[in-house]
């Protein structure tokens, strides 16, 4: 019965999602409105069956409904029902229904609240968004069902990939799996802008709002990507630049520098060239990443393992790609920008700088997983791409894009004089350089961190005296401080938003560079009563814990945490073996503060009760977990709704860059 209920909901949200497709590009072509809103009735009905079919496959999984094969392969009876969520997606098929059911979720929210300017357009763009979709519910339909049965019904499945019993599973594949199909919805903008025909900047708005959304997404996706990888593999980093890592941050880094790109074009009508260019790039790499997951020649534990699929993936990207870039360069003289670049010392040229640095670090990262690809095939020779080349190559250019990161939101917009510069920068040196020497004084003597906690000072420094010059304005007019830096907040939420989130980013910076470079480490072998010592920190092996379960054997040390004699408590760590799938999760005991986490890994334990473990001291980890909320803050500050049409004005003293008036707002239908 589930299995025909899910199949039914596909192969009708398969035919939806064509019929939309169709009507939208005929009834735009023929003039027929009548038809075009016919297929847009489709696309809001395409989401509901693939509910449907994502409820029947939940439903399968708590029931225990061991006769389809998808639920078999990703859970037993053993696992525990909170985990029912995460197996609905551990495997291929469950994936793709999850992409589709999310993805056409938010075209249809794209399609109904579109801005008026876009309405002409939209058709074209409500044909791109229904052409994505058909791709992933007609790979399941024909490749990857998910209500596929077994001939015979086993007493038990198999189970879930234990790598995936953890925290971040629950929100860090499907953050990422949106972050990555979401970048099409920008991209269908884009598109159908073109398609129609259009030269302005009507797609603008939707696309800004949409790239925002999907990159805080992709952001936060990420971030828990890493947190995930620091808890549970075991080998105590956050980022190994593991090939489906940098599938997922391939997007991201063009569509960072789509949405401050487009922010440009809102208020001063230039880089409508690039703008497209990025979305296009961005989606392309997108698409590349969902390869990687699916069926990619390169295994990974953050892949979903090998396939049939990657060619298919392949395939589909090379055609989006070829059609995205035809269609720009078919629309190429309707691209020209309303207004040109007036002089190389100015926002717009710090914007455009960051636009070249951010697709400089996409192609270094894409080179690294691209190369030993073609090494295989070219050369029959295997190579390998790892870290080193990553961050000697990335490096220099992600500091680079720190310090146009900082430098870009204080000078003005069109031109600036040597005079104009020295106001806006002077300050910001001298706090930076400041810095420095007492970050120098304090020990830190590597040059890339002093680097990167100079330009980190400076940047943050500029954001402070913005926000406390128009907070200052609002509280000489009688508003309270708290009250009158919210009404700043207010009064220009992009640009104080992207404030917060550019903060974000600095603590990132400082995170990155401190556990990058002043990480410390020993392994050490402890009978229980044994100490071992590490920086300030001494650890007491107590004893292991052995306990048998149903599916696993998990293996737990108990160890007591000291520091300059002082008892902290107890850290616990060990690792769960799985015979079914022949691994074992780590699980890592960790005690964070502000300033540094002590990180321990038990990875063997002997008969006579010795235990191996890897000790580490991470500095300024917790940091970085704490810019992702910044992240998120800034974003939802940025997207806040307005209560009047009207834009509000930032206080005079705010408005110290001289920055021109906001371009009309477009009317929303």
């Amino acid at each position: 019965m589930a299995a025909d209920v899910g199949q039914l909901s596909l192969l009708l949200a398969l035919a939806l999602s064509v019929y939309a497709a169709i009507a939208s590009l005929l009834g735009a072509w023929r003039r027929l409105p009548e038809l075009v809103q016919s297929g847009r009735y489709a696309l809001y009905l395409a989401p509901l069956l693939l509910l449907v079919a994502t409820l029947t496959l939940v439903a399968a999984f708590v029931n225990q409904d061991f006769s389809l094969q998808y639920v078999a392969l990703h859970s037993n009876r053993a696992m525990q029902p909170i985990y029912t969520w995460v197996a609905f997606y551990a495997g291929n098929e469950g994936s793709l229904l999850y992409i589709a059911f999310v993805f056409s979720t938010a075209a249809a929210i794209a399609v109904a609240l579109a801005p008026r300017s876009t309405r002409s357009a939209l058709p074209y763009t409500s044909a791109v968004l229904m052409a994505v979709l058909v791709f992933f519910i007609a790979v399941m339909a024909s490749m990857a069902n998910p209500f596929a049965e077994l001939s015979s019904t086993p007493p038990d499945g198999r189970g879930m990939n234990p790598l995936l019993t953890h925290a971040g599973m629950f929100f860090h594949p499907p953050m990422l799996m949106f972050g990555l199909v979401g970048t099409a919805i920008p991209f269908s903008f884009a598109m159908g802008h073109l398609l129609a025909g259009k030269s302005g900047d009507e797609w603008v708005d939707a696309g800004r709002l949409w790239a925002l959304i999907v990159w805080t997404v992709l952001t936060v996706g990420l971030l828990l990507g890493a947190w995930w990888a620091y808890t549970i593999l075991g080998w105590g980093g956050y980022w190994a630049w593991d090939p489906v890592e940098n599938a997922g941050l391939l997007p991201f880094l063009p569509l960072t520098a789509f949405v401050h790109s487009i922010m440009v074009q809102k208020r001063r009508g230039v880089f409508r060239l690039w703008n497209v260019a990025l979305v296009n790039v961005a989606f392309g790499l997108a698409l590349y990443g969902m390869f990687m997951n699916r069926g990619g020649p390169i295994p990974s534990v953050h892949s979903f393992g090998q396939s049939t699929m990657g060619w298919v993936f392949l395939t589909f990207l090379g055609a989006m790609v070829a059609g995205s870039f035809a269609v720009f360069f078919w629309r190429y003289n309707k691209l020209k920008s309303a207004t040109s670049l007036e002089s190389p010392l100015s926002r717009e040229a710090a914007f455009l700088v960051n636009n070249l640095l951010f697709l400089a670090i996409a192609f270094v990262v894409l080179w690294g997983v691209v190369f030993p690809l073609l090494s295989d095939v070219a050369r029959n020779q295997t190579v390998t791409v790892a870290r080193p080349f990553y961050d000697t190559v990335t490096g220099p250019l992600f500091l680079a894009l720190l310090l146009f990161m900082a430098v870009g939101p204080l000078i003005r917009w069109r031109k600036n004089t040597g005079k104009q510069l020295r106001g806006a920068l002077l300050a910001p040196l001298l706090v930076g350089l400041a810095v420095t020497a007492v970050v120098g004084g304090l020990g830190v003597h590597k040059s890339a961190p002093l680097l990167v906690v100079g330009i980190s000072a400076g940047a943050a420094f500029g954001i402070f005296r913005e926000w406390w010059h128009g907070t200052a304005a609002q509280h000489r007019r009688g508003a309270s401080y708290p009250a009158a830096f919210l009404a700043l907040l207010s009064a220009n939420r992009p640009r104080y938003g992207g404030y917060i989130a550019h903060l974000g980013v600095v603590i990132l910076a400082v995170s990155v560079a401190g556990s990058a470079y002043y990480s410390k480490q020993r392994d050490v072998a402890l009978a229980p009563g044994q100490e071992a010592t590490l920086g300030d920190y001494t650890l007491r092996y107590e004893g292991a814990d052995v306990r048998q379960r149903e599916d696993r054997t998990e293996y737990v040390a108990t160890v007591q945490v000291f520091r300059n004699e002082k008892p902290l408590g107890t850290l616990q760590a060990g690792y769960t073996f799985y015979p079914e799938f022949s691994i074992a999760a780590t699980r890592a005991g960790i005690r964070s503060t502000p300033a540094e986490d002590l990180y321990l890994i038990a990875s063997e334990f002997a008969e006579d009760g010795t235990a191996v473990f890897r000790l580490h001291v991470n500095p300024l980890v917790m940091w970085m977990w704490v810019s992702g909320v910044l992240f998120v803050l800034g974003t939802t500050v940025s997207l806040w709704p307005h209560r009047s049409t009207v834009p509000a004005r930032a206080p005079a003293a705010s408005r110290s860059l001289d920055a021109p008036p906001p371009r009309q707002p477009v009317e929303r239908s």
